[in-house]
């Protein structure tokens, strides 16, 4: 196994930490990033290398690149896993929000790539993985503008694959299911903020309901299910292009796929 130079996007906790320190431990040399510095100086210890960066500052990504490739003198592995869930009604959210909301999960993805992609281009080698979601193939109500985002992160990486195959740059989908971390927090924040008063309060209700009884059960996945997946990416000289794991992803996208959008309606209703 070759040893690789890897930078990690939104790596302050859950899935993006927990995989630092496993490539970590396996003899990677391991750059993270994420707004909130202080909760990244126990990989420091573990031998990480924490960078502060706010991944909607453009200023921020070229100081974080310009860092690695002076330090390394290339970034062989690119996880854009940084993102979060903007929920609540349509009708709720204020616009500003959800461009907050592709801001993140979208345009900074896709400038830290613009930022990387010419090193790999010219070593002709690299592997970029983009944390989509399987609601970057279904839907949920209330989840518009995340799903929305997650779905235009699988359409840029489609697209971006088959720039960069001539280069020898794989480009890689991960999409988790239900994954205990901070996400079922953020999510509830957010959908009690913009829609638990209002026309939509019933629907939200029973939304918030039945994620807390899921969420508190512990019934997700762990982390280290992303961990082992992300290890396997890295370590592979020719990945797959999509990695569905965790908690509902392979069955919610297979009757999304094939049900239809009335049966599927039903079946996520059912739920809530």
């Amino acid at each position: 196994m070759s040893k690789k130079v890897i930078l990690i996007t939104g790596a302050s906790s859950g899935m993006g930490k927990e995989t630092a320190k496993a490539l970590i431990e396996q003899g990677h040399t391991v750059y993270t990033v994420a707004r909130r510095i202080d909760q990244m100086q126990d990989l420091i210890k573990t031998g990480g290398h924490p960078i502060q960066m706010d991944v909607t500052k453009e200023s921020d990504i070229q100081n974080v690149v310009d860092t690695i490739i002076k330090q390394e003198g290339k970034i062989d592995v690119l996880w854009n896993n940084a993102g979060y869930g903007l929920f609540g009604a349509v009708e709720d959210v204020p616009v500003d929000e959800a461009r907050q909301q592709f801001e993140v999960n979208v345009f900074g993805l896709a400038a830290i790539t613009q930022k990387v992609v010419p090193y790999m281009r010219k070593a002709n080698a690299g592997t970029i993985i983009n944390t989509s979601s399987m609601g970057g193939k279904m839907y949920t109500p209330m989840g518009a503008w995340y799903h929305a985002s997650k779905h235009a992160v699988e359409g840029f990486s489609d697209c971006l694959r088959l720039e960069l195959q001539p280069f020898n740059i794989n480009v890689v989908v991960l999409e988790p299911g239900i994954i205990v971390t901070e996400f079922g927090d953020v999510m509830l924040k957010n959908i009690n903020k913009f829609s638990s008063k209002g026309a939509y309060s019933s629907l939200t209700n029973k939304l918030v309901t039945a994620t807390k009884k899921l969420y508190d059960k512990g019934q997700g996945s762990k982390t280290k299910v992303i961990s082992k997946t992300i290890s396997k990416i890295v370590n592979e000289r020719k990945p797959k292009t999509r990695y569905r794991v965790g908690l509902w992803a392979k069955p919610m996208v297979w009757m999304r796929i094939y049900l239809g959008d009335k049966l599927f309606d039903k079946i996520v209703m059912s739920q809530i």
